[in-house]
C-alpha cells in the first residue's frame, strides 16, 4: 500500500465561543474547519480535523495548507503510510512546522486505525482504560473572581470531577476591559482560588494555569503559595517557559506540583530536557506538539522518570493518546474551553459524533469507532466549503 495523495478540504462551522477581552459569549460563531485527507492505491484513507490555533476545533490557515500541499505532498506520494516513525522522523529532520507535521502524523494513526478496524489507543496498545476522569477546563477571564465560584460550583454539580481556573490576564476584571500591556492580576487570581475553594468544598480537586503571564519569580510564588494553602492539585504554566532556570527554581521553591512546559516548541525532545533539569514536576504534551507518535513518545519518557505526563487541550487524538497511557501517568482529559453561557457540548455539524460528553460519574469514554473515530457528514463539509484564506473572527487566544 503506498501514499497516493494528500487533500484538505476547508469549510465553516459554527460553535459557541468566548470573547476573552470583554468576558462575553459569542454564541454559533463561524469558524473555519479543514479536513485533512491522506490517501492511498488500496482506497484505506486517514483523516484529520483541525490543526490550527486551538488543536481540533480550527483549522490548518491557507499558508500550513499550502506547506502540505506543495511541500510535503511531494515528500510522502509513493511511501508506505504505515511507516508512520519514518515519515514522523523526517518531518522533524527537515523542520516541518510542529502543527503542521502533527496533521499528517494524526492522519497516519487514523489511515492505519481504519485499515486494522481498531481505535488508535487499542493500535497503540490500550492500557486497560475504556474511560477516563474528565476536568472542567475554563476560558480565561470568565468574570469577576465570584463567577468563578458559581461556575466551578456549576460544574461540581453537572459531574465535572475536577475544575481548572484560567485566571485574568490581558483583562482587568475591576474594569472589565483588555489590558495588552498589564497581563498580571495577582490579587484578583488569588481572591479567585480562595472562592472557588470554598464554593466546592475542601476535596475537590483544582487546579490552576495562569498560562505564562507572571513575569516574575516573586508573582510566581506569591500566588503558588496560596495555591498551596489552598490543597490545589496542579500549578500549571505560570512564566514564560523560554525562562527554563526560573522553572527550576520555582519547582524547588514550592510543594505544589508545577505542570510544565505546556506550549514550548520542540514537542518531546523540549520535555525530556525539562524533566533532566528537574524544570516541572508533571510534563504537558498535546497532538499538535508532534502527533500522536510525540505525544506518545512523551508520555514514555515522563513514565520512565515517574512524571504524570498530563495531555493538554481536549479532542478525538489527545483522547487517543489517554487511552493507550496508564492512569499513573496521565490521569485526567482536560474538557473545554468552558464559560457560562457557551454550550460545549453542542454537536459539531460536521460529525454524527461527539468525542467527549461526560457520563453522571464525571467519566469520558474512549470512542469505539476505528482509527479517530470519526463518524463524518460529508454532505455538511460538501455544502460548506469557502477558500482557505476566508477571514473568521479570532475568539480566544
Amino acid at each position: 500500500m503506498k501514499i497516493s495523495d494528500i487533500t484538505i478540504k476547508t469549510f465553516r462551522t459554527y460553535a459557541d465561543r468566548w470573547d476573552v477581552g470583554h468576558a462575553l459569549p459569542l454564541p454559533n460563531t463561524q469558524m473555519m474547519q479543514t479536513v485533512l485527507t491522506i490517501h492511498t492505491d488500496e482506497g484505506v484513507v486517514g483523516h484529520y480535523f483541525g490543526g490550527g490555533s486551538h488543536g481540533d476545533n480550527e483549522g490548518l490557515n491557507v499558508v500550513d495548507q499550502q506547506q502540505i500541499l506543495w511541500r510535503i505532498k511531494d515528500l510522502l506520494v509513493g511511501q508506505d503510510p504505515m511507516d508512520r516513525e519514518m515519515i514522523w522522523k523526517w518531518m522533524w529532520v527537515a523542520n516541518v512546522q510542529e502543527n503542521v507535521a502533527s496533521v499528517i502524523d494524526n492522519a497516519l494513526w487514523d489511515l492505519a486505525g481504519r485499515y486494522a478496524n481498531l481505535p488508535v489507543y487499542k493500535l497503540m496498545g490500550g492500557a486497560g482504560r475504556e474511560k477516563v476522569k474528565a476536568y472542567a477546563s475554563t476560558y480565561p477571564n470568565i468574570g469577576k473572581p465570584h463567577v468563578y465560584a458559581e461556575h466551578a460550583l456549576a460544574c461540581k454539580n453537572e459531574g465535572y470531577i475536577a475544575y481548572k481556573i484560567h485566571p485574568h490576564y490581558f483583562w482587568n476584571p475591576e474594569t472589565g476591559q483588555p489590558t495588552p500591556g498589564r497581563p498580571s492580576n495577582i490579587k484578583a487570581d488569588i481572591e479567585t482560588c480562595h472562592l472557588v475553594r470554598e464554593a466546592v468544598g475542601p476535596d475537590y480537586v483544582l487546579m490552576f494555569d495562569p498560562w505564562g503571564t507572571y513575569m516574575t519569580m516573586e508573582e510566581a510564588i506569591q500566588v503558588g503559595r496560596e495555591l498551596e494553602k489552598l490543597n490545589f492539585y496542579w500549578y500549571e504554566h505560570p512564566m514564560p517557559e523560554y525562562r527554563t532556570e526560573s522553572y527550576v527554581r520555582l519547582s524547588r521553591e514550592l510543594s505544589i506540583p508545577i505542570l510544565s512546559p505546556e506550549i514550548i516548541a520542540g514537542g518531546v525532545f523540549s520535555r525530556a530536557e525539562w524533566i533532566l533539569r528537574g524544570a516541572g514536576d508533571m510534563s504537558r504534551i498535546d497532538v499538535v506538539r508532534g502527533g500522536i507518535t510525540g505525544a506518545r513518545k512523551t508520555a514514555i519518557v515522563a513514565e520512565a522518570y515517574g512524571l504524570r505526563c498530563e495531555m493538554h487541550m481536549a479532542g478525538w487524538g489527545n483522547l487517543q493518546v489517554i487511552g493507550a497511557t496508564s492512569e499513573d501517568t496521565s490521569e485526567y482529559y482536560e474538557k473545554g474551553l468552558l464559560a457560562p453561557g457557551v454550550d460545549y457540548d453542542a454537536p459539531h455539524p460536521y460529525l454524527k459524533n461527539t468525542v467527549d460528553k461526560i457520563d453522571s460519574e464525571g467519566f469520558v469514554h474512549m470512542p469505539k469507532g476505528p482509527g479517530m473515530g470519526y463518524e463524518i457528514e460529508w454532505d455538511y463539509i460538501d455544502d460548506n466549503l469557502i477558500e482557505p484564506n476566508a477571514t473568521t473572527k479570532k475568539t480566544h487566544w
